[in-house]
């Protein structure tokens, strides 16, 4: 009886642990699991992300930020109408594009005697170069990612102007400062020059600060799009060949044209001698003079006969 006793607390004991065990195992994979979810979740969140250039503010700082973006899309034409109404939208503009094709080769075939078939291959391709007010650079870049099949660069400049803007400001004060006192001077031909080249200094300043707001106010985007693949286009043509064989000589109407291009040339040949009819009558006038002075040659000039 006590033998069976205590066969069965060693049961109970060995039950116990075993449920222990797997009680932890079940914890710590569940404490693995939401560890692993918290990972993906950040990772998701960092790849859904804009660098901090493009949306990055800082108290007191005033930043003129640009981008420059190199990719590959499926489709220059349709990714170029997508980034344009994009920006449009974003209440930007497009200062430049420049979609164009390469053609790597171009051969003619002819299918028919009439029809020929052209085939190019070509990679299209675009550069372009947008404006979007400052605080709407990131959404503009993310959009824009979206269309990517490969991406082959991007670059994101913020640059700190702060101390120009303050240097700027110095610089508006001294002109105006410098033009109160060309004011107090006599009125003469140096006062003219002087006062003159202070509104042109402060025109150009002005200038700078309008420069500078508008940067600021709406950052530079240069994009450069291509396709990653030639693509090819067949465009159906005349048989030129067949063209040029058909019509290259037509005997009746070359053999016309020929009789009255001699007949022309008849014309020519005649009015020419006429415009040189002084010349052919000198040298009648001395072909006649020595064929007459050959026949009237004295007797006694001959040699006689043996």
């Amino acid at each position: 009886m006590k033998t069976t006793y205590i066969k069965l607390s060693l049961s109970a004991v060995l039950l116990l642990g075993i449920y222990s065990c797997k009680k932890g195992e079940s914890a710590v994979s569940s404490t693995e699991r939401a560890d692993y979810t918290v990972a993906d979740s950040a990772a998701v969140t960092t790849s859904d992300s804009v660098s901090s250039a493009a949306t990055m503010k800082v108290k007191d700082k005033q930043f003129i930020k640009t981008a420059d973006v190199n990719m590959e899309v499926k489709d220059v034409y349709e990714a170029t109408i997508s980034i344009e109404k994009t920006v449009q939208d974003l209440g930007g503009f497009v200062t430049n594009s420049n979609l164009h094709s390469n053609v790597i080769s171009e051969d003619t075939y002819n299918t028919s005697s009439e029809n020929a078939m052209l085939v190019k291959k070509y990679q299209t391709e675009n550069t372009m170069q947008v404006r979007v007010p400052t605080e709407k650079l990131g959404e503009l870049l993310t959009l824009i990612n979206d269309k990517k099949l490969f991406l082959n660069s991007r670059t994101i400049n913020a640059e700190d102007v702060t101390a120009n803007i303050k240097y700027a400001e110095m610089e508006s004060k001294r002109i105006k400062k410098t033009g109160e006192n060309i004011g107090q001077l006599k009125a003469n031909k140096d006062k003219v020059k002087l006062d003159n080249d202070n509104m042109a200094e402060g025109n150009l300043q002005q200038l700078a600060n309008m420069d500078t707001t508008d940067n600021i106010k709406y950052s530079t985007i240069d994009i450069f799009i291509k396709e990653p693949k030639l693509r090819i286009a067949e465009i159906a043509i005349t048989n030129t060949r067949n063209i040029d064989n058909k019509y290259k000589f037509n005997f009746i109407y070359d053999a016309k044209n020929a009789f009255v291009e001699g007949f022309y040339l008849i014309q020519k040949i005649a009015v020419g001698l006429i415009t040189i009819w002084p010349l052919i009558l000198i040298l009648g006038a001395i072909f006649y003079f020595l064929r007459k002075r050959k026949f009237t040659k004295p007797e006694s000039a001959k040699i006689p006969e043996q």
